[in-house]
């Protein structure tokens, strides 16, 4: 299976995804997104494939979001390319793309939806929450 995540290893929980992708046997294609940020074009088919608007996609916490005053709502997709290609860090993180779709995977369970679901084995994120029990079933 063919699995892209938009990752930045500074955060743990895309670190947890991707540690759950290779958790199930995927080796991912790893787009470190602050190295090498997708163009307008690939932000705007990751947002249709995942059916949700541009401004879902936006990170607040630690960037600057606030200051560039993308919480004001009539700003347009337009504008919005414009601030998350001046400042790669206000996409949020991670997101992955498999057969099975494209998510944002917050949590990082949520990557689990994208990958094949048989044979799963025990995993816990780096905090110690469980993900998948001992029998192999996803906590919820």
């Amino acid at each position: 299976m063919d699995v892209i995540i938009y990752h930045n290893p500074a955060c743990g929980t895309s670190r947890n995804t991707l540690a759950l992708i290779r958790h199930v046997g995927i080796e991912p294609h790893v787009v470190e997104y602050l190295k090498t940020p997708p163009n307008r074009a690939m932000i705007l088919n990751l947002v249709e494939r995942m059916g949700v608007p541009l401004r879902s996609l936006l990170r607040e916490k630690g960037t600057p979001f606030a200051e560039l005053g993308l919480g004001a709502p009539d700003l347009t997709d337009d504008q919005l390319l414009d601030a998350i290609q001046a400042y790669p860090v206000l996409l949020n993180r991670p997101i992955v793309v498999s057969p099975l779709g494209v998510k944002l995977c917050r949590p990082s369970e949520a990557v689990l939806d994208l990958l094949p679901s048989d044979n799963l084995k025990p995993f816990i994120k780096e905090d110690g929450e469980v993900v998948i029990d001992e029998d192999g079933r996803r906590v919820r």
